[in-house]
């Protein structure tokens, strides 16, 4: 259905302009005039150049977070969801949201479900978002579902970055160090090596060696740089496989410092994601699967395919997680307590904010142990490559002094 701008005037007389999806103008305009607009000017949307390309942008996290509240709003305060969807296309500031919500709402209005029209959009709208709002619709409170998922986007959100943070940190460092010493290899070291080589006599080892590795360096470079690039593109063809991912995931959970913090982000999110789908009213095995895929991790995620099945044959969701050495003894021992006492979304919700807490500290450890390292660790390769290289110079002076 094609999309009209207009520019009007309102009951109160001052200026307002939108957008607005009919099957013609003439229909635009005559639903326009029956919002009670005057001095209505409406012509067609020009198309997006980029529309439905990847310049198009995407949909972030806080476009999600704001739709979802204020979706909740207006259906909470008893607007048709219609009229609902209408005021979202007209609102949303996101391109690739707003052409999608038009959608959706053209969708809705031919008697499709509010589940099945945004299932259309998996690109924006993932299986726990259509699972939830399709537990939300069956039991009469998509509402409350829409501002959980909200609150859920939010956080997952902020757990997110606490991690990227405290992983940026030292791959910056790293980088910056690593190019700073290849231009000292590559530029500057050759330039000192022709002065000694002008002095004559033997060069101290420290001298030598560097000497050496710069010339390694610089006659190897592209074929390091070739190494680097053809190693990491190994790296994600094997990540790809479902062996691969298993292997490397066990590994990241096992290093030293950063394992730990892993460990408990995983912890955090399925537990907090676990929660917020059971409260919603989705059923534990649908729960369960869609946990499982979101992950992130293999280890956990065939962790929680054996509760699945598990629970499918009868039996509890905490032995099949305590099998998979992910998840601390505590945790299994609220989620078992949660089974048996029948309140297990609490429990989780619980788990969630007590983890989302130990994130935060471990991010806060990590980061103050980090920085001296860090530190200590340029200052040792720079400065070596330094003193290495003004060893002849010290040792020239002792010999006219």
């Amino acid at each position: 259905m094609p999309i009209f701008i207009y520019k009007a005037k309102n009951r109160a007389g001052r200026r307002v302009k939108g957008d607005f999806d009919a099957p013609n103008i003439d229909l635009a305009l005559m639903a326009l005039k029956n919002k009670g607009l005057t001095d209505i000017k409406i012509k067609p949307k020009p198309k997006d150049l980029f529309e439905g390309t990847f310049l198009e942008g995407k949909v972030t996290t806080r476009d999600m977070v704001i739709f979802s509240r204020q979706f909740a709003t207006l259906i909470n305060a008893g607007v048709p969801m219609l009229q609902a969807l209408q005021v979202m296309c007209e609102q949303t500031q996101n391109n690739k949201l707003r052409r999608k919500l038009y959608q959706v709402r053209n969708e809705v209005e031919a008697g499709s479900s509010l589940y099945m029209a945004l299932s259309k959009h998996k690109d924006v709208f993932d299986d726990l978002y259509l699972n939830m709002v399709q537990a939300g619709e069956a039991g009469g409170v998509l509402d409350e579902v829409l501002l959980r998922l909200a609150e859920y986007i939010e956080k997952a959100a902020k757990l997110k970055s606490r991690v990227k943070g405290a992983l940026t940190y030292p791959a910056v460092v790293v980088t910056v160090a690593i190019a700073v010493v290849a231009v000292i290899l590559i530029y500057v070291i050759p330039t000192f090596e022709s002065m000694f080589a002008d002095m004559g006599g033997a060069l101290p080892l420290p001298t030598q060696l560097v000497i050496n590795l710069s010339r390694f360096v610089k006659a190897k470079f592209m074929y390091m740089v070739g190494g680097v690039v053809v190693a990491y593109i190994l790296f994600k063809l094997i990540y790809r496989t479902e062996k691969g991912k298993l292997f490397f995931d066990q590994v990241f959970l096992n290093l030293p410092i950063f394992g730990d913090l892993l460990r408990k982000v995983a912890v955090a999110k399925f537990s907090r994601t676990l929660s917020t789908m059971i409260r919603s009213g989705v059923p534990i095995l649908e729960a369960l699967d869609i946990v499982a895929k979101t992950s992130g991790n293999k280890v956990v995620e065939e962790g929680i395919m054996k509760a699945k099945s598990s629970i499918s044959g009868g039996n509890t969701i905490a032995e099949p997680l305590d099998e998979t050495g992910v998840f601390p003894s505590m945790v299994i021992h609220m989620i078992s307590v949660g089974e048996s006492t029948g309140s297990l979304d609490t429990m989780l919700e619980k788990i969630a904010d007590f983890y989302d807490d130990e994130v935060d500290v471990a991010v806060e450890t990590l980061t103050s142990l980090l920085e001296p390292v860090m530190i200590v660790f340029l200052g040792t390769v720079v400065g070596g490559l330094v003193v290495s290289m003004y060893l002849p110079i010290f040792k020239m002076g002792e010999v006219v002094g």
